[in-house]
C-alpha cells in the first residue's frame, strides 16, 4: 500500500523546518519522545503497536519531485509562495539521519512513560511528528481494545471490522494491530497476504437467501468447504437454523465429516447460544461450536459469558477495528532535550496551566522492575545521560507524596534500538505480528488481575526517577521565576 509518508504531515511541521532551515539551526540535535496521557478504554494498560508501520516511514522517507511540485504552489494568505526555493532545493536531497529506540510491538505499556525516542536534527525529529503519531496512535488503540476483547472472550477472537474501518489503510492496519493485541485471525484477506496474518471466515446471509431454502443452502455450503464449515444459522428463524444445520452435521458425519461450527449474528446472544448449545448436544453434535457476532465488544462478550452461554468462537467488528468507544489515544509527542554540536545537552518542559501536560526533560529512558514471583512491581522513567540514583526511588509525576522504592529488584530496559542513522535495525523478525501477539500475551500475564479489571483497575505505578522529578521541579521553579 504506497504512501507517501514525507507527505503524511501537518502544513506546520514543514514551515517550522523551513524556519530551522532560514536560521542555520539544522544542526542543533534534539531529543523527542512519545507517550500518552489517560488509559485507553479506561482500562489499566495499553499495547504498543505501530512500529512496524513506522519502519515502512524510516525506510522509505524523501520528497519526491512530485511532492516538491506541490510544495512550491502552496502560497499564503497574501498570496506569496510559502516555501522558499532554497529550501525546496534542499529537501529535494533529503534524507533522514535519526537514532529512534522505541519499545518492541505487543509490549505492555502504561501512561507519561515514552515508548519512543527520536534523536537527530531538530529538523528531521520535527518533520517525522505526525507520521509517526498517526502510526503509533491508531494501532496502540486497536491493539489494546483487542486485548481487553480477547481477554473477557477466552476464545478465539476473529477480527472483521474492515468494511465498517475507516478506509483502506486504516483497515488493514487495524486488522494487523487486533492480532497483536490477541485476536486469533482477521477476515481481512489483504492485510493476511501483507502481513502472514490468519484468515478466518463463513459465509454471509446472501448466500442462504441466493438458494430456494436454507436446508439447500447449508448442504451446499457444505458441500464445498467439507474440512471449515461454519453455518450462518439467523437469516430467517434461528431454531430452525440450527435444526437445519443439525440435519448438515449428521449428513457431514456419516460422510466422515465434521459440521465445525454454527454461527448467530443477531438477537439475544446469550438466550440464543443456550438454545443452540441444548439443540447440538441433543442431536449428538457436542463436538459442533457455537459461534457469536453481531456489535460485540468486551463489555457485551463478559455479559454473555456471565449468563452461561458456551462459546467457542466469536467475530468482533465494528467495535474493534474502529475503536467504538474512544477514537484516538491521545499520545503525544514532545521535545525533552537539544543540544548544540560538541555541546552539552540543554533541558526543556512545556509548562501550562494543566498538571497533566506537564512535560519531562531530558534524554530518557525506562526501567521495567519485577517482584520475585515475576509481576512488575513498577516503571522508572530516567534520563540516560544522569543515570539512576542509588536509592531507585520513582515519583509519581504528578502527586510528589505518591513514591515507590524500587531498590534491589530485577529490572529490564524498555526501549531498545529501532533505527540508527535514519536505518532501520530491528530485525524483520522481532517486527512480526505473530511474534508481537505471543509478546503482548506474555505481557499481560505479568499483570497482577487487578490492573486488568474492566472497571476501575488498580492503577500501575509509574514514575520519573527521584533526582529527574527534582531537576524537573526546579526546571519548571526557574521558568516561572518562582525559584
Amino acid at each position: 500500500m504506497k504512501i507517501d509518508y514525507a507527505m503524511l504531515t501537518d502544513l506546520y511541521q514543514l514551515t517550522m523546518a523551513q524556519g530551522y532551515w532560514d536560521h542555520g539551526v539544522t544542526d542543533t540535535e534534539a531529543c523527542f519522545h512519545m507517550y500518552f496521557r489517560d488509559y485507553p478504554f479506561k482500562g489499566g494498560y495499553a499495547i504498543a503497536c505501530g512500529t512496524d508501520q513506522l519502519a515502512e516511514v524510516v525506510d522509505s522517507y524523501r520528497f519526491d519531485d512530485e511532492a516538491l511540485d506541490y510544495l512550491s504552489e502552496i502560497r499564503s494568505p497574501e498570496g506569496n509562495h510559502l516555501f522558499g526555493r532554497g529550501f525546496l532545493e534542499y529537501l529535494s536531497d533529503f534524507g533522514l539521519h535519526v537514532d529512534i529506540d522505541a519499545v518492541l510491538e505487543g509490549t505492555v505499556v502504561f501512561p507519561n512513560e515514552p515508548f519512543v525516542r527520536v534523536r537527530g536534527s531538530i529538523l528531521e525529529c520535527q518533520l517525522l511528528e505526525t507520521a509517526l503519531l498517526n502510526c503509533i496512535n491508531f494501532e496502540t488503540l486497536i491493539a489494546t481494545k483487542a486485548a481487553r476483547v480477547c481477554q473477557a472472550a477466552e476464545a478465539p477472537v476473529a477480527e472483521f471490522g474492515l468494511r465498517r474501518a475507516q478506509g483502506a489503510a486504516g483497515g488493514v492496519w487495524a486488522s494487523r494491530a487486533a492480532v497483536v493485541g490477541g485476536c486469533a485471525s482477521t477476515s481481512n484477506v489483504l492485510a493476511g497476504q501483507m502481513f502472514g496474518l490468519p484468515v478466518s471466515g463463513t459465509h454471509g446471509h446472501s448466500w442462504v437467501m441466493s438458494f430456494p431454502d436454507e436446508l439447500a443452502a447449508f448442504r451446499a455450503y457444505a458441500a464445498s468447504f467439507p474440512d471449515n464449515c461454519v453455518l450462518l444459522v439467523d437469516t430467517y428463524d434461528v431454531e430452525q437454523g440450527v435444526r437445519n444445520a443439525i440435519a448438515v452435521g449428521l449428513e457431514m458425519r456419516a460422510r466422515g465429516q465434521r459440521l465445525a461450527g454454527i454461527r448467530i449474528d443477531s438477537g439475544d446472544l446469550a438466550w440464543l447460544a443456550k438454545g443452540a448449545r441444548r439443540l447440538l448436544d441433543e442431536a449428538g453434535l457436542s463436538d459442533c461450536g457455537i459461534i457469536l457476532s453481531n456489535d460485540l465488544d468486551e463489555y457485551a462478550i463478559k455479559s454473555i459469558r456471565d449468563e452461561g452461554a458456551q462459546v467457542a468462537g466469536w467475530g468482533v467488528g465494528t467495535k474493534l477495528a474502529c475503536a467504538y468507544d474512544q477514537p484516538t489515544l491521545g499520545g503525544v509527542y514532545k521535545l525533552g532535550a537539544t543540544r548544540e554540536p560538541e555541546g552539552a545537552w540543554k533541558d526543556h518542559v512545556k509548562i501550562t496551566g494543566s498538571a497533566q501536560k506537564l512535560t519531562t526533560p531530558g534524554v530518557l529512558d525506562v526501567r521495567r522492575y519485577f517482584y520475585d514471583n515475576g509481576l512488575i512491581a513498577g516503571d522508572m522513567v530516567f534520563d540516560v545521560n544522569c543515570g539512576v540514583g542509588e536509592c531507585e526511588t520513582i515519583v509519581d509525576p504528578h502527586d510528589s507524596l505518591r513514591r515507590k522504592k524500587l531498590a534491589g529488584m530485577r529490572f529490564e530496559p524498555l526501549l531498545s534500538p529501532f533505527a540508527r542513522d535514519g536505518k532501520v535495525v530491528l530485525d524483520a523478525t522481532q517486527r512480526d505480528a505473530l511474534v508481537a501477539r505471543d509478546r503482548a500475551r506474555a505481557g499481560l500475564a505479568t499483570l497482577d488481575e487487578t490492573q486488568k479489571r474492566m472497571l476501575n483497575p488498580h492503577t500501575y505505578p509509574v514514575g520519573l526517577e527521584r533526582t529527574l522529578f527534582d531537576r524537573r521541579q526546579e526546571l519548571v521553579a526557574r521558568l516561572l521565576g518562582i525559584e
